[in-house]
Parts: C-alpha cells; sequence; structure tokens
C-alpha cells in the first residue's frame, strides 16, 4: 500500500514563512501529479498547488507569487515553501498523490495525507 505523510506546519505571524513536506511510503507505486491542497473548516477543500512528474506546475491565484512546489523524486516527497504569509492562508493543509499501482494492474490511484495545520496570525 501507499501511505502519505506531511509535515512542517505550524503557527507564524503575518510576513511569515514555512516549508510543508509530504513523503510517500510504500511498494509498488510510481508518482504522478503530486498536490498540496487546503482545508478551512465550512469551506470547500481548495488546490493550492500542484506539479506534476515533467515539473510543470500549477498554483492557486492567492498562492502564486508567493508559494514553490517542488518534488524529490528519490524521495518520493513533495514540498511546498510558503513565503510572506498571511492570515487567509491558515488551514489545514493536504498532501495529494496520483500514482500508478504496480501490484494491481498499473491502475491510476489517488491518495491524501492526513493532513498538517498551518496558522498565520496577525
Amino acid at each position: 500500500q501507499v501511505q502519505l505523510v506531511e509535515s512542517g506546519g505550524g503557527s507564524v505571524q503575518t510576513g511569515g514563512s514555512l516549508r510543508l513536506s509530504c513523503a510517500a511510503s510504500g511498494t509498488s507505486f510510481a508518482l504522478n501529479t503530486l498536490a498540496w491542497y487546503r482545508q478551512t473548516p465550512g469551506r470547500q477543500r481548495e488546490l493550492v498547488a500542484s506539479i506534476t512528474s515533467s515539473l510543470v506546475t500549477t498554483y492557486s491565484d492567492s498562492a502564486k507569487g508567493r508559494f514553490t512546489i517542488s518534488r524529490n523524486s528519490a524521495k518520493n516527497a513533495v514540498y511546498l515553501q510558503m513565503e510572506s504569509l498571511t492570515p487567509d492562508d491558515t488551514g489545514v493543509y493536504v498532501c495529494n498523490a496520483d500514482l500508478i499501482r504496480w501490484d494491481d494492474n498499473a491502475r491510476r490511484f489517488e491518495y491524501w495525507g492526513q493532513g498538517t495545520q498551518v496558522t498565520v496570525f496577525s
């Protein structure tokens, strides 16, 4: 099976920075697109950033220019560097992985991490 585990969240002052990490573990899989979503109570889960296997990136309007998504294939990891944080960035950041399971006829699957809390205060 495959598991995604996030880390790096915390509480920071407006204008501060955080670097989130997400590592995929398990066997018999290959990662495709990786992404970070933000979940806020009472709101729809929002795509913050994504990165394909060919390193093509996308960002939400609010993230563009401040956040940078990257990946490390050797570590099966994806990162989100967040700069100039504002209270609007507060939420639970959840790692998402689109992948292929070699042990299941090379089918495509989508996995989610448990999330890591990011709180930005004034």
